[in-house]
């Protein structure tokens, strides 16, 4: 197994095996650059540009845009390089003090940033039991999904200029909602604030518009994966939804983890899809490839009165229905051009039993049934001053290719 002369705990997310690639900026060097995150560092690959260690000229710019739009034919000898770099047998980087001195970073001491200039964001609904869970809820028990659902990914165009990074405060929103027995909607702050647990997909190379992406080739166009909350305010939604869909419930911030893990990192743990046989889907959709992965996923949430944050939920990206390349299959059919930099977001991620749902929604069951947290509190939504922290990993042997953490606190809505 290859080893790099950073020295890091079995447990920890970023192990030479990672690599994930991010925007960073420092107190000697205020301009967002390009890095990847090793151990408990970060380390610099425009600096490495610069000193001729790395051939390219993707890390210098203040997003990672360039660097996705290259493709496969650069992605994996880029990747090989650093590695090389980084291994516990390589002297060129190892040896030499003084640069290592300016190439390291603490990640705690650095400031990160959006990975990418996304210029469109797409939200999927693409776990099936969360969508048993919500139709359930709020439907027919027995007719919970919808006629369509087994048919294509279900999904919407997103907002992503709300697109924000993990530690960004996000303010409750207001908007109109429609109280229980009612004729006449209200104005006021969202009452039932929630989270969704997803994961996040960045583009590399785009299509031609008028030219859909193949679940064959999706591959080629498929950069890397982020944690995303996905905050929702339900009750805005309720009311709103019909007959178009989700809109301002769904605009008032998207919270991503600043490390996008390469798909190369990840091949070790892909794993079979979901059997779809009832109905088979349409020929568009079908894959060859298996686009399903084995990570841990899991959410906290941390009170104000709560010195430690405490888990809510365990899940597993495992539990997707629709994968990746039939999202992008289904996006593009109908001509719809990607650009690098765009990203599209998985939908809920909830898995089978109850400590596996990925919303507040389905954890307290629409309110009746609340979170009961150690410290006495009661949850049946997010309350002001609460940060949800969500984090994820897939487990090797003798290490782990993690996601770090994406966090963000819910502060109150502003006065109107």
């Amino acid at each position: 197994m290859m080893k790099s002369f950073i020295t890091y705990s079995e447990d920890c997310h970023f192990p030479i095996q990672n690599l994930p690639y991010g925007i960073f900026s420092s107190t000697d060097n205020p301009n967002p650059r390009g890095g990847v995150a090793i151990g408990e560092l970060v380390l610099d690959l425009s600096l490495l540009e610069s000193e001729g260690l790395l051939p390219s000229n993707y890390f210098s710019q203040s997003n990672l845009n360039l660097f996705m739009s290259a493709g496969k034919e650069i992605w994996p000898s880029v990747r090989r390089q650093i590695q090389e770099l980084l291994d516990e047998n390589n002297s060129s980087l190892k040896d030499n003090s003084e640069l290592r001195e300016r190439a390291f970073y603490c990640q705690s001491e650095v400031s990160m940033h959006l990975p990418a200039q996304i210029g469109d964001y797409t939200d999927f609904y693409s776990s099936r039991q969360h969508a048993t869970n919500v139709g359930t809820m709020f439907r027919d028990p027995n007719n919970a999904l919808l006629p369509n659902w087994l048919h294509l990914p279900v999904g919407y165009h997103g907002r992503a200029s709300s697109v924000v990074i993990s530690g960004t405060p996000v303010y409750r929103p207001n908007g109109q909602t429609l109280p229980m027995g009612e004729e006449n909607p209200v104005f006021g702050p969202c009452r039932l604030m929630d989270f969704e647990l997803e994961m996040g997909c960045f583009i590399g190379p785009g299509n031609e518009l008028g030219e859909p992406i193949s679940t064959e080739n999706a591959g080629d166009h498929l950069f890397g994966l982020v944690l995303v909350n996905d905050w929702s305010a339900r009750d805005i939604q309720k009311w709103e939804y019909v007959p178009l869909g989700p809109f301002g419930a769904k605009n008032l911030a998207t919270s991503i983890s600043p490390w996008v893990i390469p798909f190369e990192a990840l091949e070790a743990f892909r794993i079979d899809d979901p059997i779809q046989e009832n109905p088979t889907p349409l020929p568009y959709l079908q894959c060859e490839k298996n686009w399903t992965f084995d990570m841990n996923l899991e959410v906290k949430i941390k009170s104000p009165t709560m010195t430690e944050p405490e888990t809510i939920s365990e899940s597993n990206y495992k539990y997707m229905y629709w994968n990746l390349a039939q999202q992008l299959a289904h996006h593009t059919i109908t001509g719809c051009n990607m650009n690098p930099g765009d990203m599209f977001a998985s939908g809920t991620i909830s898995g089978e039993e109850a400590g596996s749902y990925g919303s507040m929604l389905e954890l307290a069951w629409k309110g009746t049934k609340p979170i009961q947290l150690s410290n006495g509190e009661v949850r049946k939504f997010i309350q002001d001053g609460d940060n949800i922290i969500m984090t994820g990993y897939a487990q090797g042997d003798g290490y782990r290719v993690g996601f770090g953490n994406v966090s963000g606190k819910i502060l109150p809505a502003k006065k109107q």
